[in-house]
């Protein structure tokens, strides 16, 4: 006797189950991977590229373009204003950092130079 209608897409709910479930699959581990690349980014430097131009011995840089930061000694509130707006051939970043991050790299800047009061 030939299967009814109704006995045939009941069979097809659990492959459709199956394939809703897979792509929601993809879609977690996309946004996953996009997630750890961003953080890998900002771990291994998608920050401005600092390093091509200063030399900060606790970063282990040795940039011979911009100023040597150890002797400059800059506070947390002058990298900032750097970053933001640039200062002689230094390009400004903040379309290219949020400011969150500004605030770190300066903070970070100014403790590694001595600069931080």
């Amino acid at each position: 006797m030939p299967e009814d209608r109704s006995a045939r897409e009941a069979r097809r709910i659990p492959g459709l189950i199956g394939t809703i479930a897979g792509l929601l699959l993809l879609l977690l581990l996309s946004w996953l991977a996009s997630s750890a690349q961003a953080a890998d980014d900002a771990a291994t430097g998608a920050a401005p590229p600092c390093a091509l131009c200063h030399t900060l011995k606790d970063a282990g840089t040795t940039g011979a373009v911009g100023p040597v930061l150890d002797e400059l000694q800059p506070d947390a509130d002058r990298v900032a204003a750097a970053l933001r707006n640039g200062i002689g051939a230094m390009p400004s970043y903040k379309a290219t950092l949020k400011e969150d991050q500004i605030l770190a790299l300066a903070r970070y800047v100014a403790k590694a130079s001595g600069g931080a009061k």
